[in-house]
């Protein structure tokens, strides 16, 4: 064996551990923390009618966007996802690009939920803080070290319970819906009933939009442990955005047609407010309850996310190499735990909306680059065997690559700082690859790492 088969062979993940009704609740486990708070302070940046009209925007662009997806994660079945389409697409730069925009939207991104976890407890058993933060990383790093499939069953469980919870909201509140509610914010200068803000406010709100569906993109990360990754992960991503454009719907249009506009656009937890408010105050202390199990399904899900990348990247030799050493479970361990400790660190801000803008940020630039991907690898390599075909071809992904840039403007339009300071992590991040990254990768491209680890497999087989 060569010293990069042997390389590869210590670095490797389990094979089989999920089929593509474990890839769907993995994608909605992602997002699904989205539908119980978040995406209403979109409301009272633009009125419901301007809100409705961000979200529309940025479920077309993530419906795209994972048409497009779909399409490369069966073409390009690599731990990487996003990254390992762009650098085949675009080359070492630009995959590593792509990665460090993903790994910036999948570090903070927890960072940000574990603070709302905080409060939920804090709600429920008077507890907050550090020691909250410090042992939900501990207790949900160490299930994903425990084994894959195995957290990938709990991720399931977890996420049930959370949509147990938009279910039975919908159910209790669709016969308190009152369309009048929904256009009870009073009009600023200029303002009409439907867009009480203007279309600036519409601009501000395509960050809280994303909020319904942000992180979806993760489910190609898990394609190498995939059963079946050509027609798993496309059949899990696809099932997944589906679903979360239906719990979109039931949460954005029944919540505050039940609670108003007004009300909604406020809240910290609209759902538990909507049924307090049309008097089911035991369902209420229900969602309650289940609404930290949607965090949670968030935070347990995105922090496989970010391992499995960190893991691709180290691989790949951008990121140190030892990071992607795998245990006797073929699990990244360390790649589950320096995030984590980063994380936590990052956590103690306290600044949950800020980091949370800071990811959105990460996450169009990097679904600008996918979606380039899709096109170049269209344009540049036809003859590449894809199982998936995504409708419209370069039409769709064309459409998700502009969505992506009109919402990248949206959070400078809702908080400067959020957008500056994500553009100084881009700085580093790139300077780390330019003087130190570039000079340790392990294959020159991305097909000769994929053959080289078909070998190492091979080799291991025979062994």
């Amino acid at each position: 064996m060569s010293n990069n088969e042997e390389y590869l062979a210590q670095r490797q993940l389990k094979k089989g551990a999920a089929g593509w009704i474990l890839l769907a609740g993995l994608g909605i486990s992602y997002v699904i923390s989205g539908d119980f708070a978040g995406w209403n302070f979109g409301i009272a940046q633009a009125g419901w009618g301007g809100f409705v009209i961000a979200a529309v925007l940025m479920g077309i662009m993530y419906l795209t966007l994972v048409l497009s997806l779909a399409e490369m994660s069966a073409a390009i079945p690599a731990a990487g996802g996003g990254y390992s389409f762009a650098r085949q697409a675009i080359g070492p730069a630009g995959g590593y690009l792509t990665g460090l925009a993903v790994l910036i939207e999948y570090t903070l991104a927890p960072a940000a939920i574990v603070i709302f976890i905080g409060s939920a407890v804090n709600e429920l058993v008077g507890i907050d803080g550090p020691i909250v933060y410090a042992l939900f990383y501990l207790i949900f790093v160490g299930i994903h070290i425990f084994g894959t499939g195995e957290a990938l069953k709990v991720m399931m469980v977890i996420s049930g319970l959370a949509v147990l919870a938009i279910i039975a909201t919908a159910v209790v509140l669709l016969p308190e819906f009152d369309a009048a509610r929904l256009f009870d914010i009073e009009p600023a200068l200029n303002g009409t009933e439907f867009l009480p803000m203007g279309y600036y406010g519409v601009w501000a709100a395509l960050p809280f939009a994303m909020w319904l569906f942000l992180a979806v993109e993760g489910v190609p990360l898990a394609a190498e442990e995939a059963k079946d990754p050509a027609k798993d992960v496309p059949k899990g991503i696809i099932a997944a955005i589906i679903f979360l454009l239906f719990t979109a719907v039931l949460v954005v249009v029944l919540v505050t047609g039940a609670a108003g506009a007004q009300v909604t656009g406020e809240s910290a937890v609209p759902l538990v407010d909507a049924l307090n408010m049309t008097g089911h105050n035991n369902v209420a202390t229900m969602v309650n309850i289940l609404g930290l199990a949607g965090l949670v399904a968030s935070f347990f899900s995105i922090i496989y996310g970010y391992s499995r990348l960190v893991f691709a990247l180290s691989r790949a030799g951008y990121l140190p190499q030892r990071l992607s050493l795998t245990s006797k479970r073929k699990v990244p361990v360390r790649s589950l735990v320096y995030p984590g400790i980063l994380g936590f660190l990052i956590s103690l801000t306290g600044e949950g909306d800020l980091i949370l803008s800071m990811a959105v940020v990460g996450a169009t630039v990097s679904y600008a680059m996918m979606s380039g991907s899709h096109i170049l690898l269209r344009i540049k390599q036809p003859e590449l065997k894809r199982p998936y075909k995504t409708p419209g071809g370069i039409v769709t992904s064309g459409i998700s690559f502009v969505l992506s840039l009109v919402a990248l403007t949206g959070v400078y339009a809702y908080d400067v700082r959020a957008f500056l300071f994500t553009l100084v992590l881009f700085i580093v991040g790139m300077a780390y690859y330019f003087f130190i990254g570039r000079k340790n990768l392990v294959a020159a491209t991305a097909e000769e790492e994929f053959a080289l680890l078909s070998q190492a497999e091979d080799e291991l087989v025979s062994a």
